[in-house]
């Protein structure tokens, strides 16, 4: 079950996947929009079921409860970044390292899995 509770259409700037998380692809020039490839891409929400291809209108969840393909394995409650891929992961590092955190695992799940989210882009430090 999803619950976004907003959604924007950016035009895409790469052909992008549905259930993935987003980013913008040029911050300094225009909005528009790609699949997020790190955790340290300025992720900015998920894209909705449809995807799109370059130029195209891509619908982006920007808050709320979507869903989200894995790429890794994750628990409950912990916070997700995205991949090469797109995909969520676990988010981790060093002691003192900045990550992008896209959303928080709302069920546990692993590689292949679409799971249920909270979309909450931010910026973590780890301790």
């Amino acid at each position: 079950m999803s619950v976004p509770l907003l959604t924007k259409s950016y035009e895409a700037s790469a052909a992008v996947t549905g259930f993935r998380f987003a980013k913008f692809s040029d911050v300094s020039n225009t909005s528009k929009v790609a699949p997020a490839a790190a955790n340290t891409d300025p992720i900015i929400g998920v894209f909705d079921a449809m995807g799109a291809n370059s130029g195209e209108m891509a619908d982006v969840h920007l808050f709320g409860i979507v869903l989200l393909d894995l790429g890794g394995t994750v628990t409950a409650g912990g916070p997700l970044t995205s991949d090469a891929s797109g995909k969520g992961v676990a988010l981790t590092g060093l002691t003192g390292t900045v990550r992008r955190c896209g959303a928080w695992a709302l069920q546990p799940g692993v590689s292949g899995d679409r799971i249920q989210v909270l979309i909450t882009p931010s910026i973590i430090q780890l301790p």
